[in-house]
């Protein structure tokens, strides 16, 4: 006979308001909660989820709808948000809308009619109507890594313009004047292109039209054609801003295919410190956002919302991405002015 609350009471000597206290979530002494969880687990004691939600109105279960579930930043964040309500008591869902807003609304509603209490969301779609389902269910949504056109919802981002300005300035102090930019139309790669663009313009260095590639989305495409092209320039960049890790992954295949060394022949700076920098030679210099912060914030500000209710106005936290200089930037002797510099 499967164990119940009543023999965990018979165990722990502790009262089943205690007991039921802590089933629910709810905080206990650290000593109660020790006896409680030695108890879970010599009696294998499982709670009856289904009966439980109907009497706390939750599940206990959190909805991740990613962009992209191949992507390794995806992944990256699925973990950190997993161990963060784990060790909450929450399990998580998990749907990918594969970077089209169709499906993104098909798992938004799947999570609603799964019940979940709440949903963390990294969008495809910019518009606040995506989420009117879950507004009018009651569900709460944080967005990671993204924003809306809308200060209604909770979000968690990085500082995106003004790190990839700091690159670009970093790629400057070096003495480049031909940088290259490989960004998406995206939310993300587009508020890095503005931090580019800003840097150049500050340097008065102006832009070649054929030193700016773009496409839909990110992709490991993306870079891998940019770069070809730009190698095939008569006056080729001396770096590159590569805006996302896919896009890199894309660039330094490229660039191994075409036998061009970095940074002897082609300096780049690249975005997230994943698997690339650390099996790269030489280190890649790049942009480090915080992906255990960003899990963990978003989480954290969602199971608030879940507890508390829309009490407090919409949060909006973002966050520093540091710029780590690796060995892939060439530091040259500028010899030639910028048309602005020159006057």
């Amino acid at each position: 006979m499967a164990a119940t609350i009543k023999d965990i009471k018979a165990e722990t000597g502790l009262g089943l308001a205690t007991i039921s206290k802590y089933l629910n979530g709810g905080n206990v002494r650290s000593e109660n909660r020790l006896k409680i969880e030695e108890a879970i687990r010599k009696l294998d004691y499982h709670p009856n989820e289904t009966a439980r939600s109907l009497v706390t109105k939750r599940t206990r279960t959190i909805g991740f709808v990613v962009n992209n579930i191949a992507s390794n930043f995806s992944g990256v964040l699925l973990q950190h948000a997993s161990a963060y309500l784990h060790d909450r008591g929450y399990g998580m869902m998990i749907c990918d809308s594969n970077s089209d807003e169709k499906q993104e609304a098909e798992s938004i509603r799947f999570c609603i009619e799964k019940q979940v209490d709440g949903i963390i969301l990294i969008p495809v779609s910019m518009e606040p109507s995506s989420l009117q389902s879950a507004e009018k269910a009651g569900v709460p949504v944080v967005l990671l890594d993204r924003e809306m056109h809308s200060d209604d919802f909770d979000c968690v981002i990085i500082d995106n313009s003004s790190a990839a300005e700091r690159a670009t300035d970093f790629l400057i102090s070096s003495g480049h004047r031909k940088i290259a930019v490989i960004y998406s139309n995206e939310y993300t790669g587009h508020e890095r292109f503005l931090g580019y663009r800003a840097a150049m313009k500050k340097a008065g260095i102006e832009i070649p039209e054929q030193y700016m590639y773009s496409a839909r989305t990110h992709s490991t495409e993306l870079g891998y054609t940019s770069m070809k092209a730009l190698l095939k320039l008569k006056d080729r960049p001396t770096a590159v801003l590569s805006t996302n890790y896919e896009v890199s992954l894309g660039v330094i295949m490229a660039l191994n295919e075409e036998g061009v060394r970095c940074p002897e022949n082609i300096s780049l700076i690249g975005f997230d410190e994943l698997i690339l920098p650390m099996v790269m030679k030489p280190k890649l210099t790049l942009v480090a956002q915080p992906m255990e912060e960003i899990a963990s914030e978003g989480v954290r500000i969602l199971l608030k919302r879940i507890e508390e209710g829309r009490k407090l106005p919409p949060q909006k936290v973002s966050l520093y991405a540091a710029l780590k200089e690796g060995e892939s930037v060439r530091r040259i002797q500028n010899r030639q002015k910028s048309r602005k510099e020159s006057k």
